[in-house]
Order: structure tokens, then C-alpha cells, then sequence
């Protein structure tokens, strides 16, 4: 065996991988879109199997509650108060020296995802929310990467593979958005730590399977797990792209991409918090802006946030150097706007 492969020795080993397998993984590219709870577990995966390049983008950090769940982080991230990306990027470095790890604070939203997925051969779904699921939708059909759909809560999770022009997309799947109150959320219905592990797992080895090389061992289904009662089941969505009439696959219709739908305000699930991001990025200098804020309540910063903790009344305002900022304390986006515009500026 090649002195390279002597850490995958294991995997190797396994036939339907093999040497071939592994060189395919260890020179491929990977876009991971979010770094909770599914997106630790992924890294995770992905980074002790070798995967060559791994971007990880995500919008958020290190909290108490993540803990439960989000796999690779610890009780001195919370303290440290790092963002997820740049806590992950520091113990998977640990794990695997040989993979690039590309970590980025940002939100992605339609005026950075096509940079974001720019050279990769892969996009995995490790985020919380429908706006982005449906961005990288359109930018996987409009580069014609593959992508991987994925989604829990409670003790319920469910996988799709999406391979463009091939298989159904995920608005084949569902069309649209939910509208706001209509569905659960981890706040409503609470996540198990097992859900997150079985639903990422599968995830992972379609991702393994696509990376090297056997792309065509991936089935058209829907694949739908509670790890409660024990059900697996697999929906054939062999026929769906032929019959849901998507405008997306057909028409090439991109009103994500576009930036035709989506919003600039983001209630966080489970967080009684709101994320706002402002029209236009920026770059703010956090030691001026601590200058000018030490009045208003307690300040602190490290080089990826400032966070500010009001005195009356009781909100928490966690700013990112782009202008983002998330208001804890109230899941009222007016409420977190005004609060925005009063210290952070319109």
C-alpha cells in the first residue's frame, strides 16, 4: 500500500472503495454549507476519510446548547466564544493535518454562494433553514455540482441526493419555502443527539460514494429515519423530476440565485434570537466601534466578533466584521431591526 494511504488503511481495505477510491476522495473538493449540528458530524466524517479539500462556511458560534449536539466542539469554544467554523477548523486540523480546511464566517445568501461553490465537487446541506437549501439548489443546478439535502428534528430525519439533470432537484421534491408556523422546529419539537448522528452518517456516505468515483451506486430516493421507533424507510423519486413540471430543472428558472426570494432577517430556531444582515457587506473596524458603543453596556471582541450585552433592556447584540449581527432576546425581526439600527446603524 502506497505510504499516503496508511492512515485509511481500514478503509482501503474495503473493496467497493479500494486504492482507486481513496486517490479519487483525497483530490476532491467539498463545500459544506453550515457547521451545527449535521455539519459537525460531516466534517467530521469526511475529514478522517480523507477528503482532500473541505470549505466550511457558516454563520454562527459556539453556544452552551450546541453541545447536545454539535459533535466537535467543547465547553472552552463556548468560553472562547469563536465562530463554529473557525472552532471546527481547529479540532479537525487536529484530526487530519493532510486535508485542507477552509473555514469562513459568513452568511450565505445569493450575492456569495456561486464564489462559495466556485471549484468544488460536492455541496453538502448541514444548515437549519429552507432559504439556503433552496440557494444551493439553484447554484448546484445552475453548476451542475451535486448536492445532498439533509434535515432533522426530533427524532425524525430525512436525505436526498441530488445529481443535476439527472435526478429530481429539491423543488421537484417540494416547490416552495414553508410558510412561516406551518412546520416544526428544533424550538417547537426539540432534536436528539442520535437523529443528527444517523442522518449525517447517511448523508456522508453518499458524499464518499460521489467522491469516489461511484456516483453511479446513488439510488433516486428520499430516504426518511426516526430513530425513536426504529423506521427506515426509501421513497422512490425515480420519476419525480419527469413529473413535478419544476421550472428550475426545466425552465432554468433561478429566483433564488437571483435573489428574487429570500429575506434579510433570519429567526434562529431555538435560540429566541434573530439574525439580520445588512443590504450592502462591509467590514467594521470592532475597536472603533467598541469605543463607541462602551456606554451603551458590556463590550468584548476577539478578531471575529463584537459582542455587546445591553443594560436595559436585556438583549445581547453578537456582530460580525461584514455588518451582520445577531439580536438575542427577542424572535421579533421589527424588534431586532430597531435594536440593529439604534447601535449598529441602518
Amino acid at each position: 500500500m502506497k505510504p499516503e494511504l496508511e492512515r485509511y488503511s481500514r478503509q482501503v481495505l474495503f473493496t467497493e472503495l479500494g486504492e482507486t477510491g481513496q486517490t479519487s476522495l483525497m483530490q476532491s473538493r467539498v463545500l459544506l454549507c453550515g457547521c451545527g449540528a449535521l455539519g459537525t458530524v460531516l466534517a467530521d466524517i469526511l475529514v478522517r476519510a480523507g477528503v482532500g479539500h473541505l470549505r466550511i462556511v457558516d454563520r454562527d458560534f459556539v453556544e452552551i446548547s450546541n453541545l447536545q449536539r454539535q459533535v466537535l466542539f467543547d465547553e472552552t469554544d463556548v468560553a472562547a466564544k469563536l465562530p463554529k467554523a473557525i472552532a471546527a477548523t481547529e479540532k479537525l486540523k487536529k484530526i487530519n493535518s493532510d486535508v485542507e480546511i477552509e473555514p469562513i464566517v459568513e452568511d450565505i445568501d445569493h450575492t456569495n454562494i456561486l464564489a462559495l461553490a466556485e471549484g468544488v465537487d460536492l455541496i453538502l446541506d448541514g444548515t437549519d433553514n429552507f432559504e439556503v437549501r433552496y440557494l444551493i439548489n439553484d447554484v448546484s443546478l445552475e453548476l451542475s455540482i451535486p448536492w445532498i439535502y439533509c434535515g432533522c428534528i426530533g427524532s425524525t430525519g430525512q436525505t436526498m441526493t441530488i445529481l443535476p439533470g439527472q435526478t429530481a432537484c429539491l423543488r421537484c421534491l417540494i416547490d416552495s419555502a414553508p410558510e412561516p408556523g406551518t412546520t416544526e422546529t428544533c424550538d417547537t419539537a426539540g432534536i436528539l443527539g442520535p437523529t443528527v448522528n444517523v442522518i449525517a452518517s447517511l448523508e456522508a456516505v453518499d458524499a464518499i460514494k460521489i467522491l469516489s468515483g461511484n456516483i453511479h451506486l446513488i439510488k433516486p430516493v428520499l430516504t426518511v429515519v426516526d430513530v425513536w421507533d426504529g423506521s427506515f424507510r426509501q421513497m422512490s423519486v425515480a420519476d419525480l423530476r419527469e413529473k413535478a413540471g419544476c421550472k428550475a430543472c426545466h425552465q432554468g428558472e433561478r429566483v433564488w440565485l437571483k435573489g428574487e426570494q429570500g429575506s434579510r432577517t433570519t429567526q434562529l430556531c431555538g435560540r429566541n434570537a434573530v439574525q439580520i444582515s445588512p443590504a450592502e457587506k462591509s467590514r467594521i473596524s470592532f475597536e472603533d466601534l467598541a469605543e463607541k458603543l462602551q456606554n451603551s453596556g458590556e463590550v468584548e471582541f476577539n478578531p471575529y466578533l463584537l459582542r455587546l450585552n445591553l443594560r436595559n433592556p436585556d438583549y445581547e447584540i453578537s456582530l460580525f466584521r461584514d455588518g451582520r449581527a445577531i439580536i438575542k432576546g427577542t424572535d421579533d425581526p421589527s424588534t431586532a431591526k430597531t435594536i440593529y439600527a439604534r447601535y449598529i446603524g441602518s
